[in-house]
């Protein structure tokens, strides 16, 4: 084995820096047997925002910066051909955060050295018929590559079966930032004054996301619409229902927030204000939630979270927080009037929450994890 390991990262999500943590922790955890560099983009234009290439201060893994092509949508981003050049530098491993049917994933595969191993990170947990060139495209990754890595449960089901996927795998969730994401009275007191509301008082029922038919917006606001129990809600993100849903608010002037220029840095504070965070996402023909970060992130905000039955949201939640049937409206309604009638059951999910992301979330796990799969397809290639 050699005295050092060297690790090549490629994603389209690392222009975020908050989504370069896992490279980073693996740089932190694997210092002394490890290299890492991470491949992201210098600017792209995302499914909701364009997004310049965030700067870390604190970065520890090498980050080599890439003009990216035809990134909306993200089937078909492409590299600079300069990542050929890079991945030409005697890597140990590659690891490809981009899924393996879409371009960039088949250019990745095209350009790894031939001895070089790639692992994937897939979160396709909806079986899919590609046309070309996307069948193409999974077909030629998948048969060049070493492993891969899902986030989830319902990957694993939908995958095992595939042509090209009876490769070594390792289900490996997201991970949450715990140092950025943690409970803050202060916070909390502070967006409600911004938002004009007081500190205190009636509850507030949060959504995070993108405003879009899939993750439940219209059933949300039926919901709301239903309560008999004192509520207000904030709604941070953004999508092509905002127009639907501040027509909506119209009729809460005083008690419905829209929020839709938050950075994700300021994520945790918006949680914070949040009493519970609802995630109703949707299964429709060719989705459902392949995870839900949100979950996740307010997990280690200790907010409670009720979320639908839909893919992999029962995995994240069990017994943490509440689910209730994506299509069972006066399931949705009893779930929210009990825990805004109970501060106690509140506290109790918050708790067992707060514990599930820093024992199972927490980004060192995550990223341990991680290492532990690299090194054993190295150490049974050699």
């Amino acid at each position: 084995m050699p005295n050092t390991r060297k690790l090549l990262s490629i994603g389209h999500s690392y222009v975020v820096k908050l989504n370069r943590r896992l490279v980073n922790e693996i740089a932190r955890l694997g210092q002394r047997e490890w290299e890492v560099t991470a491949v992201a983009p210098s600017f792209m234009h995302g499914d909701l925002r364009s997004m310049h290439l965030e700067a870390d201060l604190n970065e520890i893994c090498r980050l080599q910066a890439l003009p990216v092509y035809f990134s909306k949508p993200a089937h078909i981003l492409t590299y600079d051909w300069r990542l050929k050049k890079i991945m030409q530098q005697g890597w140990n491993l590659v690891h490809c955060w981009e899924e393996p049917y879409i371009v960039a994933g088949g250019q990745i595969a095209w350009w790894t050295p031939k001895n070089t191993p790639l692992v994937y990170s897939s979160f396709q947990n909806k079986s899919k018929r590609y046309p070309p060139p996307f069948n193409w495209i999974e077909q030629y990754a998948m048969n060049r590559a070493t492993g891969w890595i899902t986030g989830g449960q319902t990957v694993v089901e939908t995958l095992k079966h595939r042509q090209g996927y009876s490769l070594p795998m390792r289900l490996i969730p997201f991970g949450v930032d715990i140092d950025h994401f943690y409970p803050c009275v202060n916070a909390k007191h502070q967006i409600r004054r911004f938002l004009s509301w007081e500190e205190q008082g009636t509850p507030v029922i949060g959504f995070l996301g993108r405003f879009v038919s899939e993750k439940g917006l219209d059933l949300l606001m039926r919901v709301l619409d239903s309560l008999q129990t004192p509520w207000r809600a904030l709604f941070v993100g953004n999508g092509s229902m905002e127009s639907s849903l501040r027509t909506w608010a119209k009729r809460y002037p005083e008690q419905v927030r829209i929020c839709t220029d938050v950075k994700h840095s300021e994520v945790p504070q918006y949680l914070n204000a949040m009493d519970i965070l609802v995630a109703p996402s949707q299964t429709v023909p060719n989705w459902r939630e392949q995870f839900g970060r949100m979950l996740i992130e307010a997990f280690a905000c200790g907010i409670p979270v009720i979320g639908s039955d839909s893919g992999e949201i029962p995995y994240v939640i069990q017994d943490a927080g509440l689910v209730v049937s994506e299509k069972d409206e006066s399931g949705w309604v009893a779930a929210i009037s009990d825990l805004l009638n109970s501060p106690s059951r509140r506290q109790e999910l918050a708790q067992k929450g707060l514990e599930r992301s820093h024992t199972l979330y927490a980004w060192p796990f995550v990223a341990k994890q991680h290492l532990q799969f690299f090194n054993d397809l190295l150490d049974n290639k050699n």
